[in-house]
């Protein structure tokens, strides 16, 4: 039997339908790569939890970092940002003692810096998810296809770019261009799922039908 050939990036899980590369068939990954990554989100919380999420995968595979979330969760009040803004120094402390979640002293730090940043944002936009979808690139801005060799060309973008900066002229942190890429990619900005994958078009009609905030 000839061994079937895929475009590049493409994988035939067991269920026969076809998915990018990048889960690697793990089956925790694999349900979040079909189920949450690339579909839109409007929610303030959720959207704290992937920026803040993000920001810890920097230097670390974003296996380990989902492998961790729901430590991550309960250590920082499942990313409610005006509890997390209360945090001090005995937080701190305590969190570079939880070995359920990554103990990066400056990550940690972020993480209480930003949830403040967020209520700022908050006060000023109405809501995170209104001041972050005011950076959703145009249709025209998004290449016409989307193969492997786009996918892996720049983890960053113009839209990234404007974001990243504007979050850290308000005082955000661990806020890097490549980290809000990934962001954006998580919680729907963009739909990054390859040509050929199965979720690409359900995140696409999910995308058709949101509504976004402002």
């Amino acid at each position: 039997m000839i061994a079937e050939e895929l475009p590049k990036g493409l994988l035939r899980g067991e269920d026969g339908r076809c998915r990018c590369w990048w889960h690697g068939g793990e089956p925790f990954y694999q349900a979040y790569h079909d189920r949450e990554w690339g579909r839109p989100v409007a929610d303030d919380r959720r959207l704290f939890e992937k920026i803040v999420l993000e920001g810890f995968q920097s230097g670390l595979s974003w296996l380990t970092i989902l492998r961790k979330r729901e430590n991550f969760r309960a250590a920082f009040a499942h990313f409610d940002a005006a509890t997390v803004a209360a945090f001090g120094p005995a937080d701190v402390e305590r969190l570079l003692a939880d070995a359920g979640i990554v103990r990066h002293r400056g990550k940690i730090e972020s993480t209480i810096n930003n949830a403040r940043r967020a209520l700022a944002v908050t006060e000023a936009f109405g809501s995170l998810a209104a001041y972050v979808w005011r950076f959703e690139p145009d249709a025209s801005a998004r290449p016409s296809r989307f193969d492997h060799a786009t996918l892996t060309a720049n983890p960053t973008s113009a839209a990234s770019k404007a974001l990243s900066k504007d979050l850290k002229a308000r005082g955000w942190s661990f806020v890097g261009p490549t980290t809000v890429y990934a962001f954006m990619q998580a919680m729907g900005m963009v739909n990054d799922h390859l040509e050929g994958c199965f979720v690409r078009d359900e995140c696409e009609a999910d995308r058709a039908v949101f509504v976004r905030p402002g």
